[in-house]
């Protein structure tokens, strides 16, 4: 299926709203691609995002369970407020939009007249069409909570909800996008049963675990799942967010200072509990992906816990290597990328082999994200490292295929 991409037509100066056209709001993004001639560069976004909220009454109606499903349909009726029935997360803290100076965080309020695909869809190929990004992987957002959802059961609910609908109406619409379906982790029963029903489904690309949660990923009842998910031969991703309700979190007293640190630490804890207890060594084929937590924790991490283990070895017996080189061989998204400085970024860079293990990721339409033009034009690397990153190191990892223009002459890993 092609993607049905809208025709091009020029988008006027406007004053920028909550209703300005996604292609106004990119246009200096239109313009660098033009400037780099990424038309010949395969581009892959691993970690875009949509709002499912915007869709609840459409998910809902998946809910397995019926007295659910009645009672947020109800909630969708007769109510108001946020978030809609089902969903965790915070009332009124609503920090993303900067104040209301970014405006596109808080809501994509833009016209859409095309009705032969889902409203999402639109949306995520003017933002693709934009960037000059050959391929988008799609996360929700509201849902990266749910892990600290305060009922057990409402997670597998809403998973099988959300992602049999995305399935649906979203990824069998569009060849160029694709997830890494989520897993409801807290019940490791009914996250083994998403990937056995829609680990082949169209646009599933590999699994996601949200890591805003406390859930030990070394303990034994994740075992059957991740000898699944080798048997794919699909990637895992662990994807970070922000909760003020973290425990440690609730010291902060700005946002900022809370976002700073939250996506690091729920992605650090979760990487030290996977290397500690061996499971590079127990699952070999599964390979690992770290996304939205930025780079600069991972030296850190690195360093720390090559240091401890040398003193402790004993406590890591299934370990044949430091720490670090397990790291080295696992797979992290770039946003959001810390350039603000350039010798810690270079050699961070170099910590990870980033020219084979790095991907690149827009985090579009949050406020801190990254056009392709912010791995282009790092100085540090070649052209070829460039296209690695950019999308060709993606394109082997996800099974992509590359359409041979656009290889620059490094080989494809998918045809």
């Amino acid at each position: 299926m092609d993607s049905g991409a809208e025709s091009p037509r020029e988008i006027p100066e406007v004053e920028y709203t909550t209703d300005t056209d996604t292609r106004a709001l990119l246009g200096h993004a239109t313009k660098q691609a033009a400037q780099r001639g990424f038309e010949d560069v395969f581009i892959v976004d691993i970690d875009s995002h949509h709002n499912e909220t915007e869709s609840w009454r459409e998910i809902v109606e998946y809910f397995p369970d019926d007295v659910v499903r009645y009672m947020a349909l109800d909630h969708l009726k007769n109510r108001t407020g946020s978030p809609p029935y089902g969903l965790n997360g915070d009332l009124g803290l609503r920090y993303q939009d900067c104040g209301g100076r970014i405006l596109h965080q808080g809501k994509r309020g833009e016209p859409v007249d095309d009705e032969t695909v889902h409203r999402d869809v639109v949306l995520a190929r003017r933002a693709y069409e934009a960037m000059s990004i050959d391929y988008t992987v799609v996360f929700p957002t509201p849902m990266l909570n749910v892990g600290f959802h305060p009922q057990f059961d409402m997670e597998p609910i809403i998973a099988h909800g959300y992602n049999r609908w995305f399935v649906d109406r979203i990824l069998a619409k569009d060849d160029k996008l694709g997830s890494m379906i989520y897993l409801p982790f807290n019940d490791p029963d009914a996250a083994l049963k998403t990937v056995e029903e829609l680990g082949d489904a169209k646009g599933v690309v590999g699994f996601m675990v949200t890591s805003v949660r406390h859930k030990p990923v070394h303990h034994n009842s994740y075992m059957k799942l991740y000898a699944a998910i080798q048997e794919t031969g699909k990637p895992l991703g662990f994807h970070a967010g922000p909760f003020w309700e973290d425990s440690w979190m609730k010291q902060m007293n700005r946002f900022g200072a809370m976002h700073a640190l939250s996506f690091v630490w729920c992605n650090a804890v979760h990487m030290t509990n996977w290397i500690w207890n061996g499971l590079p060594e127990r699952f070999p084929g599964i390979k690992v992906l770290w996304i939205e937590s930025g780079l600069a924790w991972v030296p850190f991490l690195m360093q720390r816990l090559d240091h401890t283990y040398l003193m402790r070895q004993s406590e890591a017996p299934l370990l044949k290597k430091l720490p670090s080189e397990y790291m080295r061989e696992m797979y992290y998204t770039n946003q959001p990328m810390e350039t603000d400085h350039a010798k810690a970024l270079e050699l961070t860079f170099e910590m990870i082999d980033a020219p084979n293990r790095l991907l690149y990721a827009s985090d579009w339409p949050h406020w801190d994200f990254d056009t392709p033009a912010a791995i282009w034009d790092l100085p540090f690397l070649s052209e070829t490292d460039k296209r690695n990153i950019l999308g060709l190191n993606a394109a082997g990892l996800f099974n992509l295929p590359v359409p041979e223009r656009m290889r620059g002459g490094v080989p494809a890993a998918a045809e």
